[in-house]
């Protein structure tokens, strides 16, 4: 293979040429609400159809600052007691929604066979931090309590998420881990997290133009979010991950957050915290809900679960 530094596959390349042929602005050129359309009209043409559930409902659950919006899936109408995941959203905080992760849910929930439960946590600049943190946490408390709602009795969280989603999904495993809820964190699975300060980073350098996901959104995204770097629930590595549970973490290739993801898996191993880490190479930030546009994050996505199965299977 290819140095993969530089190794972009024929699919991503594709999309690419497409996207850089449409011209079109960055997030943050036309703004949160514009940016939220965007991301909408892209996951309609550039994501796979969801999968077919045999549970799929929104419903609300109790948050600081009032009834939090969540979608509940499950692949199977009745099962018994189980382990729950947790879904986090990305879209730096700012962007991103149930429907536009509406299909990857689908897909988490059919190759896991568990429920899912997907959290609309309030985002940035109307909401800035710790909005988002703080709401995930509440629902996640209150998944751990085997709500009537859910019609399931709930024996562990399998905690995911991306991008953004992948830095909650690591705050709210560690506020759980420091302060347990009903039934414990047994895995937690980040996708191309946000997990240290990304600044310095060399994946930022190689890939902050021309990969989707750019250095210009990223800094727009993290004025728009706020709060202090300092801060664990802000930047997870700067606290005690001594505690983790089992980790499954994955990034891309050609990401700038790539490194990010790298420091916070050799981090976690050398605290002594069982970690599978997978790097695909070739692929961009942002493909678990691109997989229609292209094709091969089908099999990384499927790799990725297939790790958190086996993870989920040793502790549950």
């Amino acid at each position: 293979m290819a140095d993969t530094e530089h190794y972009v596959r024929e699919d991503v390349r594709g999309f690419l040429d497409m996207l850089e042929a449409m011209g079109g602005k960055g997030v943050e050129e036309v703004g949160a609400a514009e940016g939220r359309q965007q991301m909408r009209a892209m996951g309609a043409v550039a994501e796979s159809e969801p999968r077919t559930m045999a549970v799929r409902k929104d419903l609300t659950c109790p948050g600081l600052a009032g009834p939090i919006p969540i979608r509940f899936y499950d692949v199977k109408a009745e099962r018994g007691a189980s382990p729950c995941v947790l879904f986090i959203h990305g879209g730096g905080f700012v962007i991103g929604d149930l429907e536009v992760y509406d299909a990857l849910c689908t897909e988490i929930s059919h190759h896991l066979d568990l429920p899912v439960v997907s959290v609309d946590y309030r985002l940035a600049p109307e909401h800035p931090f710790p909005a988002a943190p703080d709401d995930c946490e509440a629902a996640a408390r209150w998944v751990a309590s085997s709500p009537e709602e859910l019609g399931r009795e709930i024996t562990g969280l399998v905690v995911t998420g991306d991008s953004a989603g992948g830095n909650l999904t690591i705050v709210t495993t560690n506020q759980l881990m420091d302060d347990p809820a009903a039934v414990p964190v047994i895995v937690q699975a980040p996708i191309y997290p946000v997990a240290s300060d990304t600044s310095q980073h060399n994946s930022l350098a190689l890939f902050a133009e021309g990969f989707l996901l750019t250095g210009a959104a990223m800094s727009w995204f993290t004025d728009q979010y706020g709060g202090d770097a300092s801060d664990p629930r802000h930047t997870p590595m700067v606290g005690d991950c001594s505690n983790t549970p089992p980790t499954v973490l994955c990034t891309a290739g050609l990401d700038p957050l790539r490194d990010s993801g790298r420091e916070y898996a050799a981090h976690l191993v050398q605290l002594g915290t069982e970690v599978v880490y997978l790097e695909f190479p070739g692929i961009i930030h942002g493909f678990t809900t691109l997989r229609k546009a292209i094709p091969s994050g089908q099999t990384d996505l499927e790799a990725f679960l297939d790790a958190v199965k086996l993870m989920v299977e040793r502790y549950r």
